[in-house]
């Protein structure tokens, strides 16, 4: 069970759809329960339908079908500045004719919130971001990082209890990326914010989200932690969506409970666990993550098994090596090994054997 799995989530999506041309839908049937104070990203490639779940939760999109509420209220006919909810885009939305601080006491502004507190709050948001001395300062002066520092101060300043972030660190590089990732989950988790975030990079959901809502094709593939989704993806868009996977292809031959026998293409039966095949004859793509397949014999488990393989490259990449291989007729087959001083270095052209346990490889759809 998730979080707040209950027809009672703080943001609820009641069988949502969408389309613009009255023919097509965008958003297929959304059901959605987001619990109260949760950091939720919706995670899918473009055209997935994410962005437009978020943009008709901000009240920029309006619902063809269903409901959505808040804190218990229908929210469909209520416009998008009524809806108490804060907004940071990628692109910061700043006004540049005003201080940082103007910025920030805009929405308070709106608000009718006297002059005195909303300084107090100005202040108080400026210093959650670490930009307490910018105040006087245009957004023309400052960095892209320090730009989106503001942006989020801004949809925190009125203290919402609820967050929507359309792709916000998209526009930086990766080691401010990676620092605001941090800070911004910090923030929400400290405030006690609900937050909805939308992205299309899938470390970032691993690394923020408390649960992942993995979209494509205007559906929900899975919801999930992060260490769920990536250990057990539930179909082969979601296994090979987060993360990197390495898949062969092959024919269920029988199903014994948590066992499933695949006869690989290239003849070669291996063991794995059925995840969403149901029978023998099916077509299956069988999912196996890189740093699952080990090739050190001594490191190899008893019960591991074992394919032959032939190694194409062999590339060091500072704390792992990284071996490209042929497996049962798969030329992308991919093993990540850490680098430590027993491991074996290998050259392009050896026949070695590589193993994973059968616990390690997931049968999946074809």
């Amino acid at each position: 069970m998730g979080i707040n799995e209950t027809d009672d989530g703080f943001v609820v999506f009641d069988r949502v759809q969408k389309s613009y041309d009255g023919e097509n839908l965008v958003v297929k049937d959304l059901n959605l329960n987001i619990g109260k104070g949760e950091f939720l990203t919706m995670l899918g490639p473009s055209g997935s339908g994410k962005t437009t779940c978020l943009m008709m939760l901000a009240g920029f999109e309006t619902a063809t079908h269903g409901d959505i509420r808040l804190d218990g209220k229908p929210i469909n006919n209520i416009a998008p500045h009524k809806r108490g909810i804060g907004m940071v885009f990628q692109n910061y939305a700043l006004f540049p004719h005003m201080t940082v601080a103007e910025n920030l006491a805009f929405p308070l502004e709106v608000r009718k919130i006297g002059k005195s507190e909303r300084e107090t709050k100005v202040m108080r948001a400026l210093d959650m971001v670490q930009m307490g001395d910018f105040g006087s300062r245009r957004p023309a002066q400052l960095s892209g990082g320090q730009q989106q520092r503001i942006a989020l101060a801004r949809a925190l300043v009125f203290e919402p209890e609820l967050v929507l972030m359309d792709e916000p660190l998209g526009a930086l590089d990766k080691q401010l990326r990676e620092t605001l990732q941090f800070e911004i989950t910090n923030l929400a988790h400290n405030l006690g914010i609900t937050t909805v975030y939308v992205t299309h990079d899938q470390t970032e959901a691993l690394t923020m989200s408390d649960r992942v809502a993995v979209f494509e094709d205007g559906r929900i593939q899975q919801l999930a932690p992060p260490a769920q989704l990536y250990e057990e993806p539930q179909n082969s868009f979601v296994a090979q969506f987060i993360g990197e996977n390495n898949t062969l292809e092959g024919v269920v031959k029988e199903i014994n409970g948590d066992r499933a026998l695949v006869m690989l293409d290239d003849g070669e039966l291996i063991d794995c666990k059925p995840v969403n095949v149901s029978q023998p004859g099916q077509r299956t793509q069988v999912s196996i993550r890189p740093e699952r397949v080990e090739y050190n014999k001594d490191r190899l488990h008893a019960d591991a098994h074992t394919l032959k393989a032939e190694v194409l490259e062999f590339i060091y990449m500072g704390d792992m090596f990284r071996t490209r291989l042929r497996v049962a007729g798969n030329e992308d087959f991919i093993i990540k090994t850490r680098n430590a001083p027993d491991q074996v270095q290998l050259k392009p052209g050896q026949q070695i054997d590589i193993g994973w346990l059968a616990a390690d490889c997931r049968a999946l759809d074809a």
